[in-house]
């Protein structure tokens, strides 16, 4: 199986189709720890558009780094469905696996020295994956300038990563990322370790690849004013999406524009939700609740026997 070959860089748009579309249905993920068993994910369902740009966020444990590393090619799931494009991540063997990684994926991560190679010049970086690729040198030289120049670091081309700034290096990481041209591009924390005003130039790099590209992105963060300026931010909770929140924007009664932001509980595949955590703890759920159906609506109550039988 070969995924289809991402056309040459071109700063107008890049429709992809389904060749980036991302599938996953009940996924669940195992390890085993000495003797006992870690159940990282937990029939986690996510599905993500062809040129879509989201934020995950969840706290550690929750599953999301586990996700990433599913997606990217670098673990392998222990069961469900998990599809990126024409590959399912959970039948692939190691020579498609290595293939996927290649040409699919565009890895970008928190730290900046995984990122870069130290002894090479920002252009040298984001050459070399495509120098291993088999790329011309005139086309890596080319095709350099050009992703340099989308970062905003065409000036910077022959320094290495020791004269760049911290926000530089992650620029020059992303060139990196999209040198193959990926369908798909992971970023673990890119903003992790640099300031506020530093992030915002990172991720605005990011979604102006997003949108320029039409690389599908996947961003797991824990920085909420990166979180805030997608359409749509994934929660992942004890190895499952538990809740959704969408952005749009309207405009006023004044012709001024607002950010309206809804978060909704994901419903699975078999019916199952997560309610909110604050929700639980206000109304004292426990181990069952009862539910009512209404003409538009489902009614919650704690179950007044647990209540009475925890006062006795």
């Amino acid at each position: 199986m070969s995924a289809p070959v991402a056309p040459d860089l071109e700063f107008a748009g890049i429709d992809r189709g389904d060749d980036a579309r991302i599938v996953c249905d009940g996924l669940i993920k195992i390890y085993k720890v000495a003797e006992l068993e870690v159940v990282a994910l937990q029939g986690l369902d996510l599905d993500v558009a062809s040129g879509e740009l989201i934020a995950i966020v969840g706290a550690s444990g929750s599953g999301k780094s586990t996700l990433l590393n599913i997606l990217g090619g670098l673990d392998v799931p222990s069961a469900g469905m998990a599809r990126v494009g024409p590959y399912d991540l959970l039948g692939m063997g190691h020579q498609d696996r290595t293939r996927y990684r290649r040409e699919m994926i565009g890895f970008v991560w928190q730290q900046t020295a995984r990122n870069l190679l130290p002894y090479l010049t920002a252009r040298a970086n984001v050459e070399l994956p495509m120098a291993l690729a088999g790329v011309g040198r005139k086309q890596r030289h080319d095709k350099s300038s050009e992703l340099l120049d989308l970062v905003g670091l065409a000036d910077r081309a022959d320094h290495r990563p020791h004269e760049l700034s911290g926000g530089e290096q992650q620029r020059v990481a992303i060139a990196v990322a999209l040198a193959n041209d990926p369908h798909v591009l992971l970023a673990d924390e890119p903003t992790g370790e640099l300031d506020t005003a530093t992030s915002e130039q990172v991720f605005e790099v990011i979604r102006d690849a997003n949108h320029r590209l039409g690389v599908t992105a996947i961003v797991l963060t824990h920085d909420p004013l990166v979180s805030e300026q997608v359409d749509r931010t994934v929660q992942i909770r004890d190895g499952r999406t538990s809740t959704e929140t969408l952005r749009r924007t309207e405009f006023t009664a004044t012709g001024e524009h607002r950010i309206i932001a809804e978060e909704y509980a994901v419903l699975d595949r078999v019916g199952r939700l997560q309610l909110p955590r604050e929700y639980v703890e206000e109304l004292e759920l426990q181990r069952r609740v009862r539910l009512e159906l209404e003409p538009d609506h489902i009614g919650v109550w704690p179950d007044q026997i647990d209540r009475a039988e925890d006062r006795a």
